[in-house]
Order: structure tokens, then sequence, then C-alpha cells
């Protein structure tokens, strides 16, 4: 095989790629820092020659345009996770949520929908031929295969990742080349109670366990409060800056891990430039699908597995809502139930939801005695094991209800917990 005549016959401008999609087909495309800029503008352009196209995202980071209300009809984006321009045209009627667990995402859509295409990106063709598609495989290997038209953006300023990231050329049925530098995300400076929230679980980390994080910033105070701890692990959903801190520092080693000892694992990446500077051709960090990375069964091998997930309410019994705000979806459940009950299998194993007391600038509690009518439950009080908060640890599994409502009381803000036990009483919650 003429590898180089192979690139050439594949190679597409981004009209001819954007016009071969028709009405009411599917297009699947890349999630995070992993999508495709050039082909989902296109697509904005393209919008208004078709009807009932539908685009899969996840966690889209730019706004491209093709969820204008004025395209109502011709595209609907769904969505796996929602970003703020998820939400933004969610009240338009341009957006809708596709409930998940990640590692069974990419699968099940596959499994219910004829996917048309799959946009990725990835980085340039190495001299056998082989692409890697970089900052994530959540989903996206998955669509390579499954997909019946696969075109990636091609990137030299996107990082080569080690570990199933690799997709050869005969796999492949076009090819767009970009030279955009890949979104960044910049870290959040953590607050006074986050870096409280951030303490409390450092102390429930022993050393030798292996950690999964998010980003924002509860997160990013986990991550300065672990400076002290020894031979950490890194068995994640999503790579992130904080990591390369507690690496740098010596902190993160793998020595003691189960599954993969020596290596970070983890299905995409998201951060700055410094992460993905870190990341590139990188042999201590495997990239594996979302089927494998955040199957519970699989995280359950790793030995003293702690998830550490946030949330936006819990209520008396510990029910756990991460994704709904104000009557609307906010967010999606990701990886958190697949994190959450896949640690608990782990021996000696830590399920952590970590959330501030309160909200809106102090006004409300995030500690609920019932959720508001409609909310969708995340996880469910029966998969509750740590709730965190800057007040304090309540560790509810095997607890009964009126334990519960006592322990999670006591970490509420202290403004709220005699209306708390007050309502507690008057709803018989306990």
């Amino acid at each position: 095989m003429d590898l180089q005549e192979e690139y050439r016959r594949r190679l597409l401008d981004v009209e001819e790629a954007v016009n071969m999609v028709k009405d009411r087909q599917t297009i699947v495309a890349a999630m995070a820092a992993s999508e495709p800029p050039a082909l989902l503008r296109g697509l904005s352009r393209r919008a208004r020659e078709v009807e009932g196209a539908r685009v899969c995202t996840c966690l889209l980071m730019r706004d491209y345009g093709f969820m204008d209300p004025s395209l109502q009809g011709h595209i609907l984006n769904e969505s796996w996770f929602f970003g703020p321009w998820e939400r933004k045209y969610y009240g338009e009627r341009m957006a809708t949520h596709l409930p998940n667990n990640l590692h069974e995402a990419g699968e099940k859509k596959a499994e219910k929908d004829r996917i048309d295409f799959f946009w990725g990106t990835a980085a340039p063709m190495d001299e056998n031929g082989f692409f890697s598609l970089s900052l994530g495989v959540t989903y996206e290997k998955i669509m390579v295969e499954k997909a019946d038209f696969v075109v990636l953006e091609v990137n030299e300023n996107l990082p080569r990742t080690m570990g199933d990231t690799q997709v050869h050329i005969s796999e492949i049925d076009g090819i767009v080349e970009n030279k955009e530098d890949p979104v960044e995300l910049p870290p959040v400076e953590p607050t006074e109670a986050d870096l409280a929230i951030g303490n409390h679980i450092a102390e429930l980390v022993e050393d030798g366990s292996t950690i999964q994080l998010g980003i924002g910033g509860i997160p990013n105070a986990i991550a300065r409060n672990l400076m002290d701890k020894k031979d950490l692990g890194i068995h994640t959903e999503m790579f992130t800056d904080g990591m390369v801190d507690l690496f740098e520092a010596g902190v993160i080693t793998g020595r003691k891990k189960t599954l993969w000892p020596g290596k970070m694992v983890g299905t995409f990446a998201l951060g700055t430039n410094r992460l993905y500077r870190f990341i590139d051709q990188n042999p201590g960090l495997e990239f594996q699908q979302g089927n494998v990375t955040n199957d519970p069964f699989v995280i359950g091998k790793n030995y003293k597995m702690v998830s550490i997930n946030t949330a936006l309410q819990v209520d008396l019994c510990g029910q756990v809502v991460s994704e709904w705000l104000g009557g609307r979806q906010f967010s999606g459940t990701g990886g958190q139930a697949d994190t959450h009950r896949g640690a608990q299998r782990s021996p000696g194993g830590k399920g952590i939801i970590a959330l501030r007391s309160t909200a809106k600038k102090g006004t409300i509690s995030t500690i609920q005695p019932r959720l508001p009518a409609g909310a969708q439950v995340t996880l469910g009080r029966q998969e509750i094991d740590l709730v965190v908060t800057e007040h304090g640890v309540a560790s509810l599994k095997g607890m009964s209800v009126r334990e519960r409502v006592q322990r999670l009381i006591a970490i509420a803000h202290p403004d709220f917990r005699d209306e708390l036990k007050s309502e507690a009483e008057r709803l018989e919650i306990w």
C-alpha cells in the first residue's frame, strides 16, 4: 500500500465533507477537546440545506452555530453531556439529552441508531499509516468501527497519545486538514470551601490508593491536598492538569496499582496546553476506550480505588443530583455512576461525593430535606458511600434513614441545620 497515495485519495476540503450530509442523517462528533471545529462550523453553513439531521455530541467546547434557533427543523443536537452551549440552546428546543452511563454510551447509540457519519480529530499519520485519536477514545474508536463514513480532522498541533488511540488509514474514508490549536480549559481557582472539602477528602485517601478525579474548583483543591501522599495511581475518566502537578511532585507513581501498574489510565484529556504537552508521546499514560476505563467491573479490580465526584444537591436520605438544576438538564451522568459503583467493588475502595454546603452566595442549602419535584437522580440512596462538604464527612453506607438524616445535617451549613431538622421531623423522613 502506498500510504501517501491513500492519504491523498481521502483528502477532502471542509465543504466537500459537510456537503455529504443529507436529510435525516445522523452525525456523531468526537467529544470535548477532541471535537472537530472545522467540520462543525461547516455543518452550520450547510444546515439550511438539510431537514431533520441530527448531530450527537458530548460536552461541546464552542458555539459552532448549528444550534441557532433559526435552524429549527434542520439540525437537532443530541448530547450525552451538557456544557454551556447545550444548556443555552436546550430552552430553544435545539438540543436534547441522551441519558447514559459513560461506559456504554457509544455502544448503545450504535445499537439503536444508524450512524451515517463519524467526525473526529487525530494527530497526523505516522510512517506505518496510523493516526492517533489524540485527546480521547471515550466512544470515538467505537464510532470509527460503526459509522458508515468516517472523517478525521487531522491536526499537527494535537498530541500523539499512547494506548488504544491508533487508527489505520484503511479504516478512514475522508481526511480534512486543520491547524487550529486544541481548545483549552483553564484551571478553576478553588474557593475557601473547596479547599476545606479537599482537606477532608485527602484524609480519606490512603497511600497506595488509585484515584479518579474530575475537573473544577473542588477537584483542583483535592489535588493540592494530596501532595503529601505516596504511591498514588490514576484510573480515571479524564486526565487533568491537577494530575500533572501530582506526578511532578512524585505523588503519582502507580507502583501499587493492580491494573496497568506504573501507568496513568484514562479515556480523554481536557485542560491546558501544559497537560497536552505532558501527554504527548508519554508512555506513562494509557488511553483506553470508555467501555474499559469506566466499566464498573474493571474499575473494581483496582486496589483501594477511590472515586471522587461532585454533586449539585443531596437529600436527607442520600439521593444525589449531579446533572439537574432549576428544572432543567444541567450536565449529565457521565462517568459518575460508573466510577462510584466501581470503586465500591474494589478491595479497600471508596466512593466519594463532594459538594459545597450552599449555593447562590450562601442563600440555599445544597443538602435538602427532599429533592425538588422532577429532579433527576444521578445516584440512588442505596449506592451512596461517603458525602463530603466543607463541614465534614458523612459515611452513609449501611446506615438507616434516621442515621443518614443526622449525619447529613451534621455536615450541612450551620445556618440551615435547624431548618433541616425541623423539616425532617415535619415530613417524617426518619
